[in-house]
């Protein structure tokens, strides 16, 4: 995913930092609220704000990758909760966890109806407007998919371990644990095609271009 023009690259890159990423992660915060975790409003993480959900090196690579590299690769700082604190006990992790992925498809979905009626309405706009519009729904459609990975950190792996025995979850979250962020790299760099036709294909058939 690489973008030789400036602009362009800049606006895609806003896209992710500015939105993308900060409503993703304001999701779980307020999803931990609502289930009785005030740990992210503490830390002041129950915001849009984008300056508060900037992580360092994930929103550098992220910048990087998208401006320099055919693979995108980056992240926002975790949101920090407390499950010992929600009310539902048993499914709390998994509830929280999906707040985010949700988030970023109800905005795919959204942008998807933006460009539709643009396309209906025959209206004519400048093709940086088109660019942002269409990679607003893929970048949202790629932290849906790709955050429900049931690999840690990735959210998915609440949805993993919540079906796990205790005991199977035992004694896998400690590998996951160590080794997942390794396996994730793995997975990006050896299956990115793969993701990245999936990816396009549902932002294709959601915008109506499929």
């Amino acid at each position: 995913m690489f973008f030789q023009e400036p602009l362009v690259a800049i606006v895609l890159v806003a896209i992710f930092l500015l939105v993308a990423f900060p409503v993703h992660e304001f999701a779980h915060a307020w999803a931990a609220y609502m289930q009785g975790d005030a740990t992210a409003k503490l830390f002041g993480r129950l915001t849009l704000n984008p300056i508060v959900h900037f992580d360092p090196i994930g929103g550098t690579l992220t910048a990087v990758s998208l401006m320099f590299s055919p693979i995108m690769f980056g992240w926002a700082k975790p949101t920090p909760v407390n499950p010992s604190n929600f009310r539902d006990r048993r499914n709390g992790d998994v509830i929280v966890a999906l707040a985010g992925p949700v988030s970023n498809l109800v905005m795919a979905l959204i942008g998807a109806a933006v460009v539709r009626l643009v396309v209906a309405l025959g209206v004519d706009v400048p093709y940086l407007v088109a660019y942002g519009l269409y990679y607003f729904v893929a970048f949202n459609v790629l932290l849906a998919i790709f955050n429900l990975i049931p690999i840690p950190p990735l959210d998915g792996s609440a949805i993993l371990f919540r079906f796990l025995s205790p005991q199977q979850a035992w004694t896998i979250r400690p590998i996951l644990g160590r080794y997942g962020f390794i396996i994730v790299l793995a997975a990006v760099f050896l299956g990115g095609r793969l993701l990245s036709d999936l990816i396009f294909g549902v932002t294709d058939f959601l915008v109506g271009a499929a």
